[in-house]
């Protein structure tokens, strides 16, 4: 009987074998001018680095500009995993996890489902490569250590933001909306022109025109809308019509997101604090004019709310059973 001998075959480690096709994959969270430039230098490097290897031949640079957990963002990443589904790279190059998703399941769902392809990624700040058979381990703890050190992250900027708003000190408050603009010290100021066509259509809603009436107007004067179009919506006007900072107040907090990893954004109906900071610039309509136009949109709609219900009115209303008040809007720019 021969001697028995057991011989370790080692593991085979296809990252190894000399890649054919290489991709790269860049992200940056933001478009400032620091971000752009940090951008520009991750596609050069790697760009160099694949360049450097003659058994490496280049498929294609993907890079987005885009946070993180906006998904919707992320086009070029889009387009980098349908084409490792559709098996044109072997290779992925990029600088950490983080790139790779919004928490630690996504970012293992992407790198599974590369795998399935038999597609490697290559983290360079990690030095993970992941179709050795160690990395979903150090995936899991690496990425779980990101995501709560962005939950932390996230956490301290909503505190942070939170506590400018409540000081009046925060920059969302200067948010320009047509008939306003930004001066040189990030003021908001009257832009006259527009401010004119405001007051036009203040004037127009309190003599009894509809908003469709009022677009119909808009489109006869050749006045566009603020996205530049031809036709206003009905949304922009009803809007504008409801916005308080013609009258120099400023209300921030109207919608919010969900805390991380969630990118989802709602209306608020009361779950986050609402900030409010009266007397904040110029305005366009006086206060007593602006408010009767409110309770004119609530007595014109046919839509009642009766014990928390929504509900929709028999009639709607009419501009023709309007009385038309003479005078018009008195309206300024002061």
């Amino acid at each position: 009987m021969s001697e028995r001998i057991v011989r370790t075959i080692p593991a085979y480690k296809k990252w190894l074998d000399p890649y054919k096709r290489v991709a790269i994959y860049c992200r940056v969270s933001t478009n400032h001018i620091a971000q752009e430039e940090s951008l520009e230098a991750q596609i050069d490097r790697y760009q160099r680095m694949v360049a450097a290897r003659a058994d490496w031949k280049p498929v294609k640079t993907y890079s987005d500009i885009a946070s993180g957990r906006n998904t919707t963002g992320r086009v070029q990443f889009t387009s980098l995993m349908n084409d490792c589904m559709a098996g044109k790279i072997d290779l992925i190059i990029t600088k950490s996890i983080s790139r790779f998703g919004r928490n630690t399941t996504d970012i293992l769902k992407n790198v599974r489902e590369l795998k399935k392809h038999g597609v490697d990624v290559f983290f360079e700040l990690e030095n993970i490569h992941t179709l050795d058979a160690t990395s979903e381990l150090m995936l899991s703890i690496i990425s779980a250590i990101a995501q709560e050190d962005s939950l932390s992250k996230s956490e301290n900027i909503r505190m942070g933001i939170a506590y400018q708003l409540e000081n009046g000190k925060s920059h969302l408050y200067s948010r320009p909306c047509y008939g306003y603009k930004k001066d040189k010290n990030g003021k908001l100021v009257i832009d006259e022109k527009q401010a004119k066509n405001v007051i036009l259509i203040f004037n127009l809603y309190l003599k009894g025109h509809s908003v469709v009436s009022i677009i119909r107007e808009l489109k006869k004067h050749r006045i566009k809308s603020p996205s530049g179009k031809d036709i206003w919506s009905k949304r922009a006007l009803e809007t504008l019509l409801s916005n308080e900072k013609y009258i120099g107040d400023v209300t921030v907090g109207k919608t919010f997101r969900h805390e991380f990893p969630s990118s989802v954004r709602q209306v608020n109906h009361g779950e986050r604090n609402l900030y409010k900071l009266t007397g904040h610039h110029e305005p366009i309509i006086q206060r007593d004019l602006f408010d009767k136009v409110q309770q004119n949109h609530k007595t014109r709609s046919n839509i009642a709310v009766d014990e928390g219900k929504t509900i929709r009115k028999d009639t709607r209303y009419s501009m023709k059973s309007h009385e038309v008040k003479k005078g018009g809007l008195e309206s300024r720019i002061s």
